[in-house]
């Protein structure tokens, strides 16, 4: 079983025919993904990779059952087409791009939760359950990274992300489902809003966590465990250990303001609540096998 997006989750595309649209929608019917339909206006009647195309997303559920959607849409449009899913009923919405003005974020944020629906994103590689769907960009090599199995993982980061999962993997562990929140300061969605489905989820059966410094989304994590929300084995590891203090590094994200979010906070919230924080990417396995008793 996976959250988010499995092998019955049907999608749609927007901003399909771009560069960008085209390419990954190509690349995501390849591994599983039911891609039902994809919109740019003034290109209806148009496909993409057998996948016809729609002048909005009113028309594409008018014609096709769809459940999620995935942006390739400018940071400048993000959230009016963001606002045109959820008006469709999408309630699975995963927007790539990154810049999207920090105003507007904290607007699809709050329409997402009015609506009782989840945006992941921006500045995200997106969601993907290893052979079973993806929406998102992740490389065509993806199949050596992510292999199927137990292990959740969620990440701030795009490529920190492939390089410690892939040292999961190495130790014998796979993916039962993978989300990329994004690594703005306000993503669509946060860590510890999908801790209650990777609990309840039969198949997971410990959730990895990659961090970075800067915000509280680790912090977060950590009330969820010790307030019980979340009692399944994690492991974590958070970036930037080493970063010079006073420092800005990597995403917008990644920013110590009003004295928090340091590494250090982060991984002492951590260590708290029970999680086995990982100094390097190459100790997650053996942290993994720990805390399962293998």
């Amino acid at each position: 079983m996976s959250i988010f997006c499995d092998n019955s989750t049907q999608i749609i595309v927007q901003g399909i025919t771009g560069k960008e649209g085209s390419f990954w929608t190509k690349h995501m019917v390849e591994m599983g993904a039911k891609v039902v339909a994809g919109v740019t206006p003034g290109k209806e009647g148009q496909e993409v990779a057998g996948v016809p195309v729609y002048h909005s997303v009113y028309r594409a559920v008018r014609e096709h059952t769809a459940d999620a959607a995935i942006l390739f849409v400018p940071p400048r449009f993000t959230m009016d087409a963001v606002y045109e899913a959820l008006d469709s009923g999408l309630e699975r919405i995963v927007t790539i791009a990154d810049g999207i003005p920090l105003h507007e974020q904290l607007k699809i944020r709050s329409a997402a939760r009015a609506s009782g629906a989840q945006v992941v994103g921006g500045n995200t590689s997106g969601v993907i359950s290893p052979g079973r769907s993806m929406l998102g960009i992740f490389p065509y090599w993806i199949e050596r990274v992510y292999k199927p199995g137990s292990l959740g993982v969620m990440t701030r980061s795009g490529s920190l992300t492939n390089e410690v999962t892939s040292m999961a993997v190495r130790e014998g562990f796979g993916v039962s489902t993978l989300i990329g929140v994004g690594g703005d300061p306000v993503p669509g969605s946060r860590f510890a809003e999908f801790l209650p489905a990777f609990q309840a989820d039969p198949e997971t059966e410990a959730v990895l966590i990659i961090g970075e410094l800067g915000g509280t989304m680790e912090e977060e994590v950590a009330q969820a465990m010790q307030a019980g929300i979340y009692t399944k084995p994690l492991v974590a590891f958070v970036g930037g250990q080493t970063a010079p203090e006073g420092k800005k590094m990597g995403h917008a994200g990644a920013i110590v303001t009003g004295g928090t979010g340091s590494v250090a906070d982060k991984l002492a919230a951590l260590e708290t609540a029970g999680a086995r924080v990982a100094d390097r990417p190459s100790k997650v396995g053996a942290l993994l096998k720990e805390a399962l008793g293998r």
